[in-house]
């Protein structure tokens, strides 16, 4: 694998006998809290999908962040909060099992945003601290999480610092500082570029020694045809009602070069809505949304794969996929 120390150096050791971290953080947090924002600013590519809509990111999503002597690999999960549909649930347990397999969490709250019950929750939920909350977390799987990430660091992240003025931001800090027994705190702007490598430098703070685990060059593990099915769903997001977003998955069924051609990548894909009247709302008076998705996600994707793309959309209702666990599946939502 590239970038692997050679043959006869200790797993934790460079040549010149410099000692290497590696590691993973995962960032959690309430839906819409930009978790998704941060870690495409870290990893300094797009690799994980944004949106004004909460609940946008349902998958675990990694990203790689390298240092000369670090390599961070930041995980992206779905935000956390009271599921209400059979996929709710299930996004709400991968972000939760996440939690138990990384070594540094990053538990995220924007800087204009009112401090909630949810945070509060949450908060006595990752630090372990006594609370009501956390009294009656005790009597659910929300407890047994806790109990399982206890000795894991917790960095308080103080997200979106450029949406508030340097006097909220400090009053913020100091009311998460009084939320949990913190690792750290650290205040960030992913859009501002503001303290992303002190937060870098934390995350890796906590990370043991040892060998890189991705090849030189990689930003995500993610596959190719999972990344163009994410940019699809995020062009569709930037132009639907509030109530849309939840309904819609997107599949791509088959991706690859024209045959005869290697300047032109054949995409097809699947959106998928739960009722007919949803898919009256994508496509759009005479098929004007439909085009501008099309439009939209074929720049995205073109720029992902760099080679032209011919991007092949459809519609298909699958009624109530949300709450279906063969259609679930179907989708990729596994238990």
């Amino acid at each position: 694998m590239v970038g692997q120390p050679g043959p006869g150096l200790a797993a934790s050791q460079q040549p010149g006998g410099a000692e290497f971290f590696s590691g993973f953080a995962c960032f959690v947090g309430r839906p819409n809290v930009g978790k998704s924002t941060l870690m495409n600013a870290l990893v300094g590519t797009k690799v994980a999908i944004t949106s004004s809509r909460p609940q946008t990111t349902r998958r675990v999503i990694r990203g790689i962040v390298r240092r000369p002597a670090a390599e961070l690999i930041v995980i992206d999960t779905p935000g956390l909060h009271r599921p209400r549909t059979l996929l709710g649930e299930r996004l709400d347990s991968l972000a939760r099992s996440t939690l138990t397999e990384v070594d540094v969490i990053g538990f995220c709250i924007p800087a204009a945003d009112r401090i909630g019950p949810g945070d509060k929750y949450l908060a006595a939920e990752l630090t372990g601290r006594s609370s009501t909350a956390a009294g009656r977390s005790r009597q659910g799987p929300a407890a047994r999480e806790a109990g399982q990430v206890a000795g894991t660091p917790v960095v308080a992240i103080v997200t979106k610092t450029d949406e508030a003025p340097r006097e909220q931001v400090a009053s913020q800090l100091a009311a998460v500082a009084e939320l949990g027994d913190w690792a750290d705190i650290v205040p960030v702007s992913a859009l501002a570029d503001f303290q992303l490598d002190v937060l870098t430098d934390v995350l890796i703070g906590h990370l043991p020694a040892g060998r890189p685990l991705y090849p030189d060059g990689e930003l995500t593990d993610e596959p190719e045809q999972q990344l163009v099915a994410e940019l699809i769903r995020e062009a569709i997001l930037e132009g639907v009602r509030d109530e849309l977003p939840h309904s819609i998955a997107v599949v791509v069924e088959e991706m690859a070069p024209r045959p005869g051609r290697d300047d032109l990548i054949d995409v097809h894909a699947f959106m998928y809505v739960e009722r007919s009247s949803q898919k009256a709302i994508v496509i759009g008076a005479k098929g004007a949304r439909l085009k501008e998705v099309g439009s939209q996600a074929r720049r995205q994707i073109e720029a992902l794969l760099g080679s032209r793309v011919y991007l092949d959309l459809r519609i298909k209702i699958a009624k109530d996929w949300q709450r279906d666990p063969k259609q679930l599946r179907r989708l990729g939502f596994y238990d």
